[in-house]
């Protein structure tokens, strides 16, 4: 068989790292001194890596995360409250493997969202599903679930994600109707699935921020068991001069 009929053949079964891979066997000019299994092996190596790199770029979409944030440029300088080796352990992805809650608390501008949006995408590079959204809109699109009939099969959906970010919790009150829906979405995830929250609210403070004391029982409850706190400190790390990219913060 003719190598160009072959490769065609290997694009139109979906195969391009085996196609890539024997093309740069053909211009190889040691090729030969590979074995049958080496030299197929290395077409095996090249299409799955390939189809890692596909998976892996799908879940950072989904996550639809706020900021590209990375935890290899955590800054641990200053007095900002954040223990290297507590990182390191939160990167390995551990605490969302075993269905642990995460909360960021701090003052607005310490850089809680970037650290969550970093350590979700460790999860998407880890082979694990993210999702960010801020909780104001997140409740938002809950309501309008229900209002279109779609609320349960979106429930369901946000279940099965292994980590959920939900991010500015008590930056706003929150409706009756708001309450409730962020109760189901974190009693479907409790002990199930993780979930990283961050707020410019001390935790203790949380339960003021719900006018409905039943819930802000029962959310807290779920919320709080099994979680880990990082108290971020230090002045705000958002430029001082506004510009185009102000609204990302730094590492």
């Amino acid at each position: 068989m003719l190598i160009q009929q072959t490769l065609e053949r290997l694009y139109s079964l979906r195969l391009p790292g085996f196609a890539q891979s024997y093309e740069e066997q053909m211009r190889s000019g040691d090729v030969g001194q590979l074995s049958f299994d080496d030299r197929f092996g290395l077409l095996v190596e090249k299409e799955w890596v390939m189809r890692d790199e596909r998976r892996t770029q799908r879940r950072l979409k989904d996550a639809r995360l706020k900021q590209p944030a990375c935890v290899e440029d955590i800054d641990y300088a200053g007095t900002r409250g954040l223990e290297r080796q507590v990182m390191l352990d939160l990167a390995s992805c551990r605490w969302i493997r075993a269905k642990r809650n995460l909360l960021i608390t701090g003052q607005t501008g310490t850089g809680k969202t970037w650290l969550a949006c970093a350590l979700a995408n460790r999860a998407c590079r880890d082979g694990l599903s993210s999702y960010y959204a801020r909780v104001p809109r997140f409740v938002h699109e809950l309501s309008l679930a229900r209002m279109d009939g779609s609320y349960l099969k979106l429930l369901a959906k946000l279940a099965k994600i292994d980590l959920i970010v939900l991010d500015d919790l008590g930056v706003c009150p929150l409706e009756q109707e708001a309450q409730q829906a962020l109760l189901e979405v974190i009693d479907d995830r409790s002990g199930a699935k993780a979930t990283l929250v961050t707020s410019q609210l001390p935790v203790d403070k949380w339960y003021e921020t719900f006018a409905d004391p039943t819930i802000a029982d029962a959310l807290l409850d779920r919320l709080l068991s099994q979680s880990q706190q990082i108290k971020l400190k230090g002045p705000s790390r958002r430029p001082i001069n506004p510009t185009k990219e102000a609204d990302i913060q730094t590492p």
